[in-house]
């Protein structure tokens, strides 16, 4: 494959893991956000929406930190003979799930919140349990909340580029992504090529946003006419 297709196959593949992860762990926290109250909620809401407003070197510095030989973290990857985290795909992946994190908990959280309590009510009344009121019940009448955190973390996780550089480094096969070579271009004055990038990663995002508002719009459709 030539350099240009290996990185768009590792960002497509970072996107993809980040996104598949994200969802499963975000639905129990999502789920826990929407039906608590209290400061603990606050609290836990406010460390998963960090990562809109914190500047992505700066989260992208712990994470190196965190990741690297010398983290109490990395303690038990030593014992299986991993030294270190940073500058591996896998350490991209990390960071990628922390940074991309809110895009994936926000929308899961709106949609549950949106779950009309009688719908519950109505599936314990049947004697549903909790977990069968929640697959049966709330998990459908979500699916619009879940198209829309795939869609937002899968294009959030494409144009990284703070995170990435901080604790990918760029290396050619394991760590250069989209976003940092287009960086790297740039650098070496190939316009044309960073020009070609660049205008992918645009036209990407263009197709994001209308694809997500064309969704909003099928969605919330049918509620104004049923008022």
């Amino acid at each position: 494959m030539s350099a240009f297709t290996d990185v768009l196959w590792l960002t497509l593949k970072l996107a993809g893991v980040t996104t598949l992860i994200l969802l499963a762990l975000a639905t129990p926290l999502a789920w826990w956000l929407a039906r608590s109250r209290g400061w603990r909620t606050e609290i836990v809401g406010a460390v998963v929406a960090l990562p809109i407003v914190l500047p992505p070197t700066v989260l992208g510095f712990y994470l190196l930190i965190a990741l690297g030989p010398n983290s109490p973290l990395m303690i038990p990857f030593q014992a299986m003979g991993i030294r270190t985290l940073a500058f591996t795909f896998e350490g991209l992946v990390i960071g990628s799930v922390i940074y991309s994190l809110p895009f994936a908990v926000q929308p899961l959280r709106n949609a549950f919140r949106a779950v009309g309590e009688e719908h519950l009510d109505a599936a314990a009344t049947l004697g549903a349990s909790g977990w069968q009121a929640f697959s049966r019940v709330a998990l459908p009448l979500s699916i619009p909340g879940y198209v829309v955190a795939a869609i937002l973390t899968f294009a959030h996780t494409i144009g990284e580029f703070g995170v990435v550089l901080m604790i990918g480094g760029g290396i050619p096969g394991s760590t250069n992504v989209l976003s940092i070579e287009i960086y790297k271009s740039v650098e070496a004055l190939e316009w044309g090529r960073a020009h070609a990038m660049a205008a992918l990663l645009a036209v990407f995002g263009f197709v994001v946003v209308l694809t997500l508002l064309r969704l909003e719009r099928r969605v919330s459709g049918p509620l104004l006419n049923e008022r």
